[in-house]
């Protein structure tokens, strides 16, 4: 069968729009007012999307159960796989007796809890964000901290927080890359120069984030005033950050930006920290110095340093060699292990969906079939190359396989509901995206006009929320911004830039993400919790994306690169 998507199955556009917003209204309300848990609130939206499906766009009960389904293979492989494996490597690390070396390490950095944050959940988190993704930061960040002795929840929430500065560059680069492939044949231009402008363009938005992301991290940990006690260290980090973020934005690589840019706000910090600290160590209500941080020196923790750290040396170098082929290029065959990587991947066309629901303008040029392929990158995943990372480092770490196997084991209980939730939120993205619910989301927000730049964050956002990924935001949305750009006669390199940078704001908020960090600590059940504490946040920092685009799209056009 062959089905045209309606964008206004119910007449008007913003009637359409409010009715094809039920899912997410459903799932918000479930919960934050309700306060069921993120999967029993997942479940309630995908029954509520494949009802919008069915009953108000008309779509064929076959299509619509098949794009449910694809999406959860999609989160199974493509954000699932990377989660879980994150979370197995940190508890390899934990099970081993590792973490705690790394846990006197952080301690001889500094006693004070505010530079603790700033380092793990700002600096570490960007690094890991950087070379693996998908929920790997705010699980493993949030874990470190509740070590540490943070309040549970507050570290998962600082993570989260934390997690926005670094998401459009995550995974290598990828949120960038997906949307250069994708749109480059609208702006006929080549897929790697779209990705470049794309970075670029991106790369003079979100510093300013960044710049203002650790003092927004200390406020919400400890309060203005004792904000302002640490404002070297918070100039420090976000300043360096921010710096690095611009330079390998525009002139080095896409893949590179949050790995170098992580390092070196780390870097900076651990300069700083010799030569300054604060005047008064601030600790959380009712504690005391831990004996570990009295009797271990900055030097002792400073040699074992490299000890401490190696599991996520292995890490990263393991992820660096899987992508060298792409920070590199026209390397000699024999040294090219991403092309190798890649020859196990296996893409194929989804059954009874692929090519058999039609999209039409203003998403695509002309009437067209909506391709509904799945890439099953079996080695070149991060999720894989964590998995082998996990067990080098439990080997080199001493671990046995039988610990290893109990270890996965563990694991897979401990994230039971998390994936669950996983499968189910992007069972209900991929509903609405082949039912042509985004797509009536995205053009009532395009009828805004000139205010467009500033709603198109509002978009991003939105995407990133429904299916926890920038990389899944520019696929739904990516487009659908371009096209929506070139229609009202505004630059469609901003507009899918913004698309980018305000779909990182929903990082923090996506009910997966919640899920992931929630469990990460052992806290299932408290997602509706951090959902009430991140909300008004996300909305207000999408804002500030969205001002700067329009800033962008009016006075400061010089800002936005031309090819």
């Amino acid at each position: 069968m062959t089905w045209i998507q309606d964008y206004q199955p119910a007449g008007g556009l913003w009637v359409s729009a409010l009715l094809a917003a039920l899912p997410i209204i459903v799932l918000l309300v479930s919960l934050g007012v309700i306060r069921f848990s993120a999967h029993l609130s997942a479940a309630l939206a995908l029954v509520t999307a494949l009802g919008v499906a069915l009953l108000l766009y008309r779509m064929p009960a076959a299509l619509a159960f098949d794009s449910a389904a694809m999406g959860v293979v999609f989160g199974v492989w493509s954000v699932a796989w990377i989660a879980f494996h994150a979370v197995y490597f940190h508890n390899v690390t934990v099970a081993t007796g590792r973490f705690d070396a790394i846990k006197r390490v952080l301690a001889g950095f500094s006693e004070d809890r505010r530079l603790q944050a700033l380092l793990i959940a700002f600096g570490f988190g960007a690094l890991l964000e950087g070379v693996a993704g998908g929920g790997s930061p705010i699980a493993i960040t949030a874990a470190m901290m509740a070590a540490l002795g943070f309040p549970p929840v507050k570290a998962v929430v600082l993570a989260l927080l934390a997690n926005t500065a670094p998401v459009a560059f995550g995974g290598l680069g990828n949120p960038l890359i997906v949307l250069g492939r994708l749109t480059a044949p609208i702006m006929h231009l080549k897929q790697d120069q779209a990705t470049e402008l794309f970075s670029a363009a991106v790369g003079r938005q979100v510093p300013v984030l960044a710049l203002i992301i650790p003092a927004f991290l200390v406020v919400v940990l400890a309060g203005w005033k004792r904000m302002l006690e640490v404002w070297p260290a918070v100039l420090t980090a976000g300043l360096a950050f921010a710096a690095m973020q611009f330079v390998a934005s525009n002139y080095i690589s896409a893949s590179l930006v949050d790995v170098l840019a992580a390092l070196t706000a780390m870097a900076a910090l651990w300069i700083l920290t010799r030569f300054w600290q604060p005047a008064t160590v601030w600790r959380f209500d009712g504690e005391e110095a831990p004996a570990a941080a009295k009797s271990l020196g900055a030097a002792q923790a400073e040699r074992g340093a490299l000890y401490a750290w190696m599991p996520y040396i292995i890490l990263i170098l393991a992820i660096f060699l899987s992508r060298i082929g792409t920070i590199f290029k026209n390397l000699p065959a024999w040294l090219d292990l991403t092309k190798l990587l890649h020859k196990a991947d296996w893409i194929f066309a989804w059954p009874g969906l692929h090519n058999h629901v039609v999209q039409h303008p203003p998403i695509t040029a002309k009437n067209a079939p909506y391709a509904a392929t799945l890439t099953v990158d079996f080695l070149f995943s991060p999720g894989t190359v964590a998995l082998i990372a996990a067990v080098i480092a439990g080997f080199a770490m001493g671990g046995r396989p039988k610990l290893l196997l109990t270890t996965y084991r563990k694991t897979l209980f401990q994230m039971r509901w998390a994936l669950a939730t996983i499968f189910m939120i992007l069972g209900i993205a991929f509903v609405m995206n082949y039912s042509g619910a985004t797509q009536t989301l995205g053009l009532a927000l395009a009828t805004t006009g000139a205010v467009f730049p500033l709603f198109s964050a509002y978009i991003g956002w939105l995407g990133v929320f429904l299916t926890g990924s920038d990389a899944s935001t520019n696929s739904l949305f990516g487009p659908m911004q371009v096209i929506s750009a070139q229609q009202l006669n505004l630059n469609p390199i901003l507009a899918g830039a913004t698309n980018t940078s305000g779909g990182v704001m929903g990082k923090m908020i996506s009910p997966q993400n919640l899920s992931i960090g929630a469990t990460a600590i052992g806290q299932s059940g408290k997602e509706g919790s951090l959902l009430r504490q991140t909300f008004l946040w996300s909305l207000l920092l999408t804002a500030v994306v969205g001002v700067i685009s329009l800033l962008q799209a009016t006075i400061l056009t010089a800002m936005i690169p031309s090819p």
